[in-house]
């Protein structure tokens, strides 16, 4: 046994050699085995990151047209919307309105554009005010095809077409003096405020032609009096008339609310469009009305208005 060993393990020179060889051999391709191994992987992992880098440029490239994509939208969105805004032809949509009155909401639904809305609004807020159908006509970037489209549409108040003037009493007497003279009412008399015609109010001193027209003209627009203090909203001092004026509200004409129409409604002063146009619906709605306590449900309405319009409506 143990020359068997010694056999096995005493090699020649050239069997020495031999294995040598060999061993050096398999040593070599083993190491060419994961030298190779090692690129192959290395070369898997530079196609990876390749595609992925490619994947991410292409990624970042539509991204890109998106966003360019948007921006064009955008631009062409503010395009548009600046030549509706700006443009003198913009379509309009006429409704009566008194534009001495009327708020942002109705001058925009005429189809105004805003910073025209405004314009308008700050003209008022400094003091203008619109004394004739005419002067809208001044309003910067409105044409004058614009114009012709809101001209029927417009409503000014009498007491907007009055310029202030420091003491109206004044101003009316010394207008009269050019006139011939009114003989005056002695001091004691009474005169009806619902009644009284233009000739009989000149009578009362301190009152010439042109506050007696309007006196006359706003009676009529409202359908009469209930109170003095009323001709406060034509720019009147109703205390320097109080000795003078009596109201008797029995002359008052009635709207009645449940045959009238909203051109009828908004006739009146105390009615705005929307107002006259809610009643009209909410008539169709429910029928009849019987009292105003059914205006309460519209928030068109506040309190204080549905208490100064009782005077002028009726429900038969």
């Amino acid at each position: 046994m143990r020359d068997l060993l010694k056999a096995l393990i005493t090699f020649s020179r050239r069997e020495k050699r031999g294995i040598l060889v060999l061993v050096t051999t398999i040593l070599l391709v083993s190491l060419c085995g994961s030298f190779l191994a090692i690129q192959k992987k290395k070369r898997l992992g530079n196609e990876k990151a390749e595609l992925a880098q490619a994947t991410a440029l292409e990624e970042y490239r539509k991204f890109l047209a998106t966003v360019q994509e948007r921006e064009k939208q955008r631009e062409q969105e503010w395009k548009n919307r600046t030549n509706r805004s700006y443009s003198p032809r913009s379509a309009l949509t006429p409704i009566p309105f008194n534009p001495n009155q009327a708020d942002s909401v109705t001058l925009q639904q005429l189809g105004l554009p805003t910073w025209m809305v405004s314009n308008i609004l700050r003209y008022r807020e400094k003091g203008g005010r619109f004394r004739r159908v005419e002067d809208f006509k001044k309003i910067y970037g409105l044409s004058e095809e614009q114009y012709k489209q809101l001209q029927p549409y417009i409503h000014i108040a009498p007491e907007d077409t009055i310029r202030p003037r420091t003491n109206l009493f004044l101003t009316d007497i010394q207008s009269d003096s050019l006139t011939p003279k009114v003989e005056k009412y002695p001091a004691g008399t009474i005169v009806d405020l619902n009644v009284a015609d233009t000739t009989e109010l000149k009578k009362i001193p301190g009152i010439g032609s042109g506050i007696a027209r309007m006196i006359v003209s706003y009676r009529q627009r409202l359908g009469g009096f209930y109170q003095l203090e009323q001709l406060k909203e034509i720019n009147l001092d109703y205390k320097q008339l109080r000795e003078w004026l009596v109201v008797r509200p029995e002359a008052i004409q009635r709207i009645n609310l449940n045959r009238c129409s909203i051109k009828q409604l908004y006739r009146h002063p105390y009615f705005n469009f929307y107002q006259a146009k809610a009643i009209v619906e909410l008539r169709k709605k429910q029928g009849d009305f019987k009292n105003l306590k059914s205006l309460t449900l519209l928030e068109e309405f506040t309190a204080e208005e549905i208490e100064r319009i009782r005077h002028y409506v009726c429900f038969e």
